[in-house]
């Protein structure tokens, strides 16, 4: 199963530990987490389930390319992590 990750911004705000979840795609990654860590889906995703402006999904440290979709697959062995940047002045 793939292990997630989450930055540790994230991991401040809320409760959110790694997790090995079933899915062969990013999007069914994060559905799986979802299921199991509600609150994650807001800080994530927008309403239409397009990566936030200001996160970024890695699998096996290779930033996804479909980030409206995130269709890009996921291996059984794959690392996803997923990185909240920063920003402000």
């Amino acid at each position: 199963m793939p292990r997630v990750t989450f930055t540790a911004n994230l991991q401040r705000h809320l409760d959110c530990p790694s997790l090995d979840v079933e899915g062969g795609r990013v999007v069914e990654v994060l559905a799986a987490v979802f299921a199991q860590r509600p609150m994650l889906r807001s800080y994530i995703v927008d309403d239409q389930g397009r990566l936030r402006r200001h996160v970024n999904v890695f699998v096996n440290n290779v930033m996804i390319s479909d980030r409206d979709g995130l269709g890009d697959p996921v291996g059984p062995e794959d690392e996803v992590f997923v990185f909240q940047a920063l920003s402000g002045g």
